[in-house]
C-alpha cells in the first residue's frame, strides 16, 4: 500500500511563489503517472497536473504557463512549483497517481491572500 504524504503548502501573497512536494511511500510508485489536485471547500477535488513516467507533463488550463510539475524517482518524490499565485489558487493541494487509486494523504494547505 502506498502512503502519501504532500507538504510544502502555506500563507503567501498574491505574485508568490511556493514548491509542493509529494512522496509516495511504498514499493513500485515509480512505475506510475503522478498527478497533483486540488480542492476547495464545497466543491469537488479538481486535477491541477500530472505527469508521465517518461517526464511528459500536462496542466489544467488555470495553472498552465504558472505551475511546473515534476518528479525525482530517485527519491519516489513528484513536485509542484507554483508561481505568480493568485487567491483563486488557494485550495487543498493533493497528490495521487493518475488514476488515482491510491489512498489520498493529508494533503497540503495553500493560501493565496493579501
Amino acid at each position: 500500500q502506498v502512503q502519501l504524504v504532500e507538504s510544502g503548502g502555506g500563507l503567501v501573497r498574491p505574485g508568490g511563489r511556493l514548491r509542493l512536494s509529494c512522496e509516495a511511500k511504498g514499493s513500485g510508485s515509480t512505475t506510475y503517472h503522478m498527478g497533483w489536485y486540488r480542492q476547495t471547500p464545497g466543491n469537488q477535488r479538481e486535477w491541477v497536473a500530472n505527469i508521465t513516467v517518461g517526464g511528459v507533463t500536462d496542466y489544467a488550463v488555470s495553472v498552465r504557463g504558472r505551475f511546473s510539475i515534476s518528479r525525482d524517482t530517485a527519491r519516489n518524490t513528484a513536485y509542484l512549483q507554483m508561481s505568480s499565485l493568485k487567491p483563486e489558487d488557494t485550495a487543498v493541494y493533493y497528490c495521487n497517481n493518475l488514476q488515482t487509486s491510491w489512498a489520498w494523504g493529508q494533503g497540503t494547505q495553500v493560501t493565496v491572500s493579501p
